[in-house]
């Protein structure tokens, strides 16, 4: 047993590793403020991300460490804290000052809950501490105002917009603009513009993670965004029949074209339990995001079931993992949303590495 000192607690503390940037915490500069007081130890441990899916397991992981290498340890106290990495992007910075990360919500398809899945992710980030935005850009389906319950119009002042707020959201939508009975009827560079309005045009102050999303599919908006800003990176929402997850492909592809890192796959609507008797219904086949995301050399963040919570709660524009955060449903959208912070971390850690993917498909004009 080694005695009680800084050096000696430090060299403790580096047999803690960060599972996904597997580094040491101490390399990694996790450690801060450490103070002794006679036999006790106090210091932060400040994490890449609030939303982190295994801090719990670092405080655990820490005390191991100390007592197992430290003599006569008395208290450990262990202050979490958080500072989210920063995609460092000069053209970003210039269009989106404040803003540390940029993060496109995308999906091969409609009607896959890809606007669900944006939305209870955004607001999943925000329960976890992160600040967090949320721009609809599916201009002529503008389903965010209803999801949120929000029906204002964002106040303007020197010029710019200023995003509304719920649930500790910022959020900005064609929706507050427009009379929500009228059709969005522009041609492809109007849509466009007013994407890159809600970019440049719009007070975000200062955000962890910027979310987009995205109308389906791999037109004019899609283009202009990945253009015009550099992203962090991008999520694919899928289902698992074969049509959605040949869609989900053709997205994969336009990203990788464009050299912007998918963070991962999201399978969304990927079985049904029954509340009656509980048994496991696959409605929509098994398992294809997964086996996709393994193909594609990209990450599978998670599945989210089928429920009756998460429609009522988008409908009723109070999202499911606000209104019901305890239900098993939350908790995946929770998890799913900790391991997007923690790919997004790993990414601004180590660089962005594109994946791999061999698939052709035909050029268009």
């Amino acid at each position: 047993m080694l005695p009680l000192t800084e050096e000696n607690i430090l060299q403790a503390l580096r047999s803690v590793h960060d599972p996904d940037l597997h580094r040491d915490i101490v390399s990694l500069g996790f450690v801060k403020n450490l103070n002794i007081a006679g036999k006790n130890i106090k210091f932060d441990l400040q994490l890449t991300t609030p939303a982190c899916p295994v801090r719990d397991q670092f405080i655990a992981d820490c005390q191991k460490a100390i007592r197992a290498n430290i003599a006569e340890v008395g208290n450990v106290e262990i202050t979490m804290t958080s500072s989210v990495i920063a995609h460092v992007n000069a053209q970003k910075e210039s269009i989106l000052p404040g803003v540390k990360n940029t993060i496109a919500v995308a999906s091969g398809k409609g009607g896959v809950g890809k606007s669900t899945v944006a939305v209870n992710l955004a607001v999943a980030l925000a329960m976890d501490g992160a600040k967090v935005g949320l721009v609809d850009a599916d201009v002529y389906g503008p389903s965010i105002p209803l999801m949120f319950g929000v029906n204002e119009r964002p106040k303007v002042s020197n010029g710019r917009l200023h995003p509304l707020e719920k649930y500790g959201v910022k959020i900005m939508s064609i929706g507050f603009l427009v009379d929500p009975m009228q059709a969005v009827i522009w041609r492809g560079p109007m849509a466009s513009g007013a994407v890159k309005q809600f970019m440049g045009d719009v007070e975000w102050g200062e955000l962890d993670y910027l979310v987009f999303d995205l109308p389906p599919g791999t037109g004019d908006i899609q283009l202009t965004l990945v253009q015009t800003v550099p992203l962090t990176g991008a999520v694919i929402v899928s289902t698992p029949q074969d049509v959605a997850l040949a869609d989900a492909r053709k997205g994969l592809v336009m990203f990788n074209k464009v050299n912007v890192p998918v963070l991962g796959i999201i399978e969304n609507m990927s079985y049904f339990i029954c509340s009656h008797c509980g048994q496991r219904e696959n409605i929509f086949d098994s398992g294809g995001g997964k086996r996709t995301a393994e193909e594609l050399n990209v990450p599978f963040l998670g599945e989210i079931p089928i429920d009756t919570n998460v429609r009522v709660g988008g409908d009723q524009g109070n999202p499911i993992v606000h209104g019901k955060p305890d239900s098993p449903q939350s908790k995946i959208i929770r998890q799913i949303a900790r391991n997007l912070a923690a790919q997004v971390s790993i990414r601004n850690v180590s660089g962005p590495q594109q994946p791999k993917i061999e698939i052709l498909i035909g050029q268009q004009n």
